[in-house]
Parts: structure tokens; sequence; C-alpha cells
């Protein structure tokens, strides 16, 4: 008798059916399974957000997550945000803006700033600062990272 279990779960748009550990965790999954390894791992604790995905709409940390609890779910990854090689507005703004460096951080960035800009369409300066708060960046400083998502948001509306 296997302990492995089945999972399925939509991930950019793409249907990625695999059988696993049940302890697996959802970030190996994507990563390993699926092959889409633009969500990284970093401290595996959910506190540096460099595994955030977007679980059914909302951000979530993909380490702290068995496989097993996605089956059923739809999920975007930063892989997901472009259409095709056209970057999405915001990783347009973070290119221009300088929003990244090594780029480790800025899967998780993305997204983070994806689900503030899906809320809050015109935030302010402060409100991306707490929209990020849960995302670590040991690189830019976060000024750059915040412009980005104000340039991003602004283009966005118009």
């Amino acid at each position: 008798m296997s302990d492995r279990q089945t999972v399925s779960v939509t991930i950019n748009g793409h249907v990625y059916t695999a059988d696993c550990e049940p302890r697996l965790t959802l970030a190996d999954f994507i990563r390993h399974e699926c092959g889409l390894t633009g969500t990284h791992l970093g401290c595996e604790h959910g506190v540096c957000g460099a595994c955030t995905i977007m679980l059914d709409g909302r951000t979530a940390r993909a380490c702290l997550m068995l496989a097993v609890q996605a089956d059923g779910c739809t999920i975007t990854t930063v892989e997901g945000l472009a259409n095709g090689n056209e970057l999405n507005p915001l990783q347009e703004a973070f290119w221009d803006n300088h929003g990244l460096q090594c780029g480790f951080c800025t899967s998780g960035m993305l997204l983070c700033a994806t689900e503030l800009l899906e809320g809050n369409p015109d935030p302010s300066a402060e409100e991306v600062r707490e929209g990020i708060s849960g995302n670590l960046c040991r690189c830019t400083g976060y000024e750059s990272i915040v412009q980005s998502v104000l340039d991003a948001a602004g283009k966005m509306r118009s």
C-alpha cells in the first residue's frame, strides 16, 4: 500500500497532477513536480515571503502548506503574471524603477503587490509599505519597490 496521494491543481491556467508524499510542501510541489521555479524558498518558516503565491485569489505562503492541502485549488505563481513574453504593468514598473536587484524576493513581492492593487488600485506609499511588509528584501532598501508599485498603480488606472 502506497502512502502517496494524488494532488491536482491548476497553476497559471494549466492543470498539474502528481502523486506525492503527504508531507511534501506546496512550494516543493510547485518547484519539483510542476517545474515552476519562480516560487523561491528562503526561510521555509513563512517569514521571508519568497514563496508567496496566489491561492484561489489570495496570497499564501507555499512553504507553510502541504501540497495535499491545495488539491483542487487554483494557483498563480510569478510565471503566470506575464502574458507570454509580455510583462504585465507591475513587472514593467519593477524593471523601469529598479525594484529588483538579486531577484530572490521579487516573485513574492510581485504577488503581494498584485493582491494589494487588486484591492486598492490607488494606494499611498504607506499602504504599499504595509502591503509588502511580509516580504523581506536584502538588496533594495524597499524604496524602489514602493516606487515600482506606485508607478504600476498609476499606469493601471490610466
